[in-house]
């Protein structure tokens, strides 16, 4: 799910006069639309008449006529030509595969109203699924964590963490993909993005981003913002993007979601008995990951100590639907019981490696980050206290502490443009938590307005529940019609 930095206004102009050509790219004629991958939305049922298709681009930006890599592209189209506006690309975060977005999208029910206005476009960014990825060749055991890391108990664990992603970041710029790494950045997915929006024949973009696609969604409309159309940003990330003090952000996401999971345990007492209160529960989240992390409980899918379970309680505190299934493995787990695998978080799904090395590839090339083990040791020491319930992992090392610098500086979001953005945010989100957003709000400026909800979880058009939220992204897709100013909807709002 994530992220990137800064340079200043003339990164903007030089990015753009990087691209020499770019409204001449393919026109849609030339694309050869056909049926998707089997696995190009698992789980998810593909709509009918969905389509995708191939799109090459520049590896380099810099050397826009050299090598070539290829970008999956997939859409939806509008059936009501009289009512179509144009094209609205996606992105669901992560950086993830996004090709299967769309059928995601039409499987939360995305209002026919909005179905009607544009083609709803997705796209795997370069590197990840199905467009040219990168690999790093990583272990099932360095697949374990993801792009998260581990909870550390002390600057030992830190040491022994900093080891570990060196030898990752080794694997990475020793891969057999290794010279296609230096090109892996936000800022040219967002060009990427452009060359798509070109390729389609189309003279401006719409976009909806979620998560990390938030900061694709505000890079992208800083290097173009004359191309940019109505522009949705759906729970936020800093301007930064994923950076260092992003990861650390999470230790407040987990400190303002928690209690909500609290509630809902406290609630159902007499079906899991981990606490009668908020504080209770709270109190078995400590207990239990104390205990986890003496003694783990070995299950047939892996070893659940406490750095597993404090994963996994960060990661299914994502949605409302999720709580129930992250009740009952708490449930299991005190009492000392393996518990049903809860998804995929416990072992390597297929193409991980690809997912996490493309991941790692874009945010340790979108920022520096620290260099010194000291520095995170430091750090996790600092925000063990000050956020207890995640605090040590925020503050843990990652491979980018390994990276070579990057060859471009990273893109400063600004308020240079068109106020043409909308902001929506839950109050309690544990991945991109409000801090965050409220710091891209300034970043924007005059191009923004923020709605935020009063839930919690991450996610809040389509996938949250508040009515108030879901009803003003409509209604900016649909008619362009923004709120003028900022405002919350409260957790039992009606549309506005």
């Amino acid at each position: 799910m994530r992220k990137t930095l800064s340079v200043a206004v003339a990164a903007a102009t030089v990015a753009t006069a990087l691209i020499p050509g770019t409204s001449q790219a393919e026109p849609s004629h030339d694309l050869k639309w056909g049926a998707c991958p089997a696995d190009v939305s698992p789980g998810v049922p593909v709509p009918a008449g969905m389509q995708c298709a191939t799109l090459k681009v520049p590896l380099d930006y810099r050397n826009p006529g050299g090598q070539k890599i290829e970008i999956a592209i997939s859409r939806v189209a509008s059936k009501k030509p009289d009512q179509r506006r144009g094209i609205l690309l996606v992105n669901p975060g992560g950086p993830s595969a996004g090709l299967g977005y769309p059928a995601t999208l039409v499987a939360a029910k995305m209002p026919q109203s909005v179905l009607d206005s544009y083609d709803v476009i997705g796209f795997d960014p370069r590197g990840i699924g199905h467009s040219t990825p990168v690999s790093c060749d990583l272990t099932a055991q360095q697949q374990l964590y993801g792009n998260i890391p581990p909870y550390a108990k002390s600057a030992a664990d830190v040491a022994k963490r900093a080891a570990e992603v060196q030898q990752i970041a080794k694997q990475c710029w020793s891969s057999e993909t290794a010279a296609l790494l230096p090109h892996m950045s936000t800022a040219n997915t967002a060009r990427d993005m452009d060359q798509i929006r070109s390729a389609l024949g189309e003279t401006t973009a719409s976009y909806l981003g979620a998560s990390w696609g938030t900061h694709l969604g505000a890079v992208y409309t800083t290097l173009f913002p004359q191309r940019s159309d109505r522009i949705v940003l759906d729970s936020n990330l800093a301007p930064g993007g994923w950076d260092y003090p992003s990861d650390r952000l999470w230790s407040q996401g987990v400190e303002d979601r928690l209690p909500d999971f609290a509630a809902y345990v406290a609630a159902n007492f007499r079906e899991y008995g981990l606490g009668r209160t908020q504080a209770q529960v709270i109190a078995k989240y400590h207990a239990l990951a104390a205990r986890l992390d003496k003694k783990p409980v070995v299950a047939p899918d892996g070893v659940y100590d406490g750095a597993m379970f404090r994963l996994i309680t960060f990661g299914y505190s994502y949605g409302a639907a999720q709580l129930p299934v992250l009740a009952q493995l708490w449930k299991s787990l005190d009492a000392n019981q393996p518990p049903a695998p809860p998804g995929e978080t416990k072992s390597a799904a297929s193409g991980a490696d690809q997912l996490i090395s493309g991941r790692y590839a874009i945010i340790c090339n979108d920022s520096r980050w620290p260099t010194s083990v000291s520095t995170y040791q430091r750090a996790v020491a600092v925000d063990r206290v000050r956020y207890p319930l995640w605090g040590a992992a925020g503050a843990n090392i990652q491979p980018c502490a390994y990276w070579p610098d990057a060859t471009e500086p990273p893109v400063r979001v600004n308020d240079d443009g068109p106020a043409n953005v909308l902001m929506v945010q839950n109050l309690r989100d544990p991945a991109t938590p409000l801090v965050g957003a409220r710091k891209l709000r300034q970043a924007l400026g005059q191009r923004t307005t923020m709605v935020t909800a009063d839930e919690g979880g991450h996610g809040v058009y389509l996938f949250g529940r508040n009515r108030c939220a879901n009803y003003a992204v409509t209604t900016f897709l649909t008619t362009g019609v923004r709120p003028a100013h900022d405002y919350a909807c409260s957790a039992a709002a009606a549309p506005r």
